[in-house]
């Protein structure tokens, strides 16, 4: 148990363009979108840092700096905040010690795959975490920090996964599932978006991903495939059968961010859960409703 390495790296894949919100995406990358008033990067971030993560690597493109500054130091605003007594406290999530946050260019949009290969010289020879911003996952605790919790035990790869009705599942990537325990399932392949009648599961594949470095290398020599993209899911099931491979089903709840309507039905369900404006928002809903 104690030989295990544990996970201090996370790399987030933020090199898209964001062209499903255009025009909104423009000059904005769409990864600082506010869910409410926390950018849907903050979400991931946070939930990064819960698990223990001490290293942010984040895969960027051109027109992505906005990104970073996040998470820089905006010395002007804190000091006049400061000087009018405002509360500071609210910029804590956003500070990062020099280091801990680096970005790295994915230069030609070749896929999730090779985006996560553009990261390997931070990386390194240590496993690893994968958070896709795009995918807003909310749970008690957060869903890094519950498969790091299942990481501790089995070591290996591991993937986060979500049970949908069965007729939903020719919109995702699947498991086909071996012995289940638990939360965990181990996983003996994955299919990507397969038809209802052929699908191995109703579980699917959801944006958080704890893998060894060897995948670095998978990807390295990998064929590109659906798209013309060098796709993880292929280098991820290339490992199958080498390392242990098991799938940690989120107990919590997960909003597609990168749909409008996802988008829109995360910013109304955590409205509607905050102190503070959660019962106005509920009567405005309910207003609009009955229009």
């Amino acid at each position: 148990m104690s030989s295990r390495k544990p996970i201090r790296k996370a790399v987030f894949p933020v090199a898209g363009l964001g062209t499903r919100f255009l025009p909104a995406t423009k000059a904005i990358p769409k990864e600082l979108l506010p869910v409410v008033d926390r950018p849907l990067i903050q979400y991931a971030v946070d939930e990064a840092r819960e698990a223990g993560i001490e290293q942010m690597i984040f895969v960027t493109g051109r027109g992505k700096t906005a990104l970073v500054e996040h998470f820089d130091i905006a010395y002007e605003l804190e000091s006049t905040m400061g000087e009018r007594g405002k509360d500071l406290s609210v910029l804590e999530p956003t500070r990062f010690t020099p280091g801990d946050l680096i970005t790295v260019r994915q230069q030609v949009p070749l896929g999730l795959g090779h985006a996560i290969w553009c990261a390997r010289a931070i990386v390194g020879d240590e496993p690893f975490a994968i958070l896709l911003p795009d995918e807003l996952m909310v749970g008690e605790p957060g869903c890094l920090a519950q498969m790091v919790e299942a990481y501790e035990q089995v070591g290996g790869n591991l993937i986060s996964v979500l049970e949908v009705p069965r007729e939903e599942v020719s919109s995702y990537g699947v498991i086909d599932p071996g012995a289940s325990q638990g939360a965990l399932t181990e996983v003996r392949g994955l299919v990507e978006k397969p038809p209802v009648d052929k699908a191995p599961s109703n579980k699917i594949i959801s944006g958080r991903y704890i893998l060894q470095p060897e995948v670095m290398r998978t990807l390295e020599n990998q064929e590109t495939g659906a798209g013309g993209e060098i796709q993880l899911t292929d280098a991820m099931a290339a490992m199958i059968g080498d390392q242990p491979f098991h799938a940690v089903t989120f107990a919590g709840r997960r909003f597609d961010c990168g749909s409008k309507t996802g988008f829109v039905e995360a910013t109304l369900a955590l409205a509607l859960e905050r102190d503070d404006m959660g019962a106005d928002v509920r009567r405005i809903a309910e207003r609009l409703l009955a229009q």
